[in-house]
C-alpha cells in the first residue's frame, strides 16, 4: 500500500484546522456512483486503509443516501475518532424516497440537522459543519448565526460554506470565522479561478476541492457511455451526455498523455495539478475501492514543474470542458 506520512498536512485558511493533504469523499460510497457497486464493508475497509495510510480528512453529507453515508463514516471511525477531521454538511433536504426536497437554512433546521447528523455519526462534535447548498430564501447572516450556535454549544468546532458566491462568503465571515469553502474544482472545472480563490484567500478561508477527478472522468476509466450503469446519476449531467461525451473523451486523452511523459497515472496527474494550485487547497476524491484509493494517495509524490504546470494551462485552459457542471435546475443552486 502507498503510505504517506501523517504530518504531510496542509492548513485551511487562517482557521488552524490541519487537514492531510488529500481527504477522502465518501459520497459514492453510499449512493450517485455505480449504486450496483456499493458494499458498506468494502467501503469500511478503504476508510480504514486510508486511515491506516495517514490520512485524516472524511467528507460525508446528510443528504447522500439520505442519512445511510453518515450512518457508514459513523461505523469506520468508531474507535478512531481522535484520529480523523469529521466534515458533513446540512442544507439540501431530502424525503424518506430520496426526493429533493428543497435547501433550508432557517436556523431550525440548522439547529435539527446538526443533532441528527451526530446521532447518526455517532460522535460528540462535528470537526468540519458545511451549509451544503446556500438557501436564497434565509440571510447568510441568519444562517451562520445559527452555525456560530452550535461552535458555541460545543456541537461543531468549525464552519464551512458550499458552492458559495464571493458576496455571500464576504456577509458570513462578518457574523463568524469560516474555516473553509467547498466547491468543485478540478482540470476541467477552472471556474473558482475567476474570483472565488481570490476571496477566500483575501479573508483567510481553506478551499476544499470536491470532484477534482470530474466526478471519475478524468482517471481514464470512463471510455464509453456504457462504462456506466444506467442508475448512475452522472448520465444525467451534461458532460456525460451526447457530444460533450466526446468532447470530453478527447480531453481527457491529452490528459493520459500528458500522465504517461510524467511517469503516473491519469488521475494521480488531475489530483497534483490541483494540489499544486495553492498550499491552501486540499482535494478530496471519493473512491470505493482499495486500489483506487492508493493510486490517488500516491499523487502526493507527484511533483509538476513550473514549466509541466505552463504546459497544462496551454493545452487544457479554463473553460475546455464541454457542458454544465450540473443540468439547468443543479446550476442554479451553485455560487449563490
Amino acid at each position: 500500500m502507498i503510505t504517506h506520512s501523517p504530518l504531510n498536512l496542509r492548513t485551511l485558511g487562517s482557521s488552524g484546522l490541519q487537514v492531510s493533504s488529500i481527504g477522502l469523499g465518501c459520497m459514492g460510497m453510499s449512493e450517485f456512483y455505480q449504486p450496483s457497486a456499493m458494499n458498506d464493508e468494502e467501503s469500511i475497509r478503504v476508510i480504514h486503509r486510508y486511515l491506516d495510510a495517514g490520512g485524516n480528512f472524511l467528507d460525508t453529507a446528510d443528504m447522500y443516501g439520505v442519512g445511510r453515508n453518515e450512518q457508514l463514516v459513523g461505523r469506520a471511525i468508531a474507535g478512531r475518532r481522535d484520529s480523523v477531521v469529521l466534515a458533513t454538511k446540512f442544507g439540501n433536504v431530502r424525503g424518506a424516497q430520496g426526493e429533493f426536497l428543497g435547501v433550508r437554512g432557517d436556523p431550525d433546521y440548522v439547529r435539527s440537522a446538526c443533532d441528527a447528523s451526530l446521532q447518526r455519526l455517532k460522535v460528540d462534535v462535528i470537526d468540519l459543519y458545511y451549509q451544503h447548498r446556500v438557501d436564497p430564501k434565509v440571510p447568510i447572516e441568519e444562517t451562520v448565526g445559527a452555525m456560530a450556535e452550535l461552535v458555541r454549544a460545543g456541537k461543531v468546532r468549525y464552519l464551512g460554506l458550499s458552492e458559495a458566491a464571493p458576496e455571500t462568503i464576504r456577509r458570513a465571515v462578518e457574523v463568524h470565522p469560516i474555516a473553509a469553502l467547498q466547491t468543485e474544482y478540478s482540470l476541467w472545472s477552472r471556474d473558482p479561478e475567476d474570483d472565488l480563490l481570490t476571496t477566500m484567500r483575501e479573508l483567510g478561508l481553506g478551499f476544499v476541492a470536491y470532484s477534482p477527478l470530474g466526478r471519475g472522468f478524468l482517471t481514464g476509466q470512463i471510455k464509453s457511455i456504457d462504462d456506466l450503469p444506467a442508475d448512475d446519476y452522472r448520465r444525467n449531467t451534461p458532460r456525460f451526455q451526447g457530444e460533450n461525451f466526446q468532447k470530453n473523451l478527447d480531453l481527457v486523452k491529452t490528459i493520459q498523455e500528458l500522465a504517461t511523459r510524467k511517469g503516473c497515472t491519469p488521475s494521480q496527474l488531475a489530483l497534483a495539478w490541483v494540489l499544486a494550485q495553492g498550499e491552501d487547497i486540499v482535494p478530496i476524491p471519493g473512491t470505493k475501492r482499495a486500489q483506487y484509493l492508493d493510486e490517488n494517495l500516491g499523487a502526493i509524490s507527484v511533483h509538476l514543474t513550473e514549466a509541466e504546470l505552463r504546459e497544462i494551462d496551454a493545452v487544457l485552459p479554463a473553460g475546455r470542458a464541454s457542458g454544465g457542471r450540473y443540468n439547468e435546475q443543479g446550476m442554479k443552486m451553485v455560487r449563490r
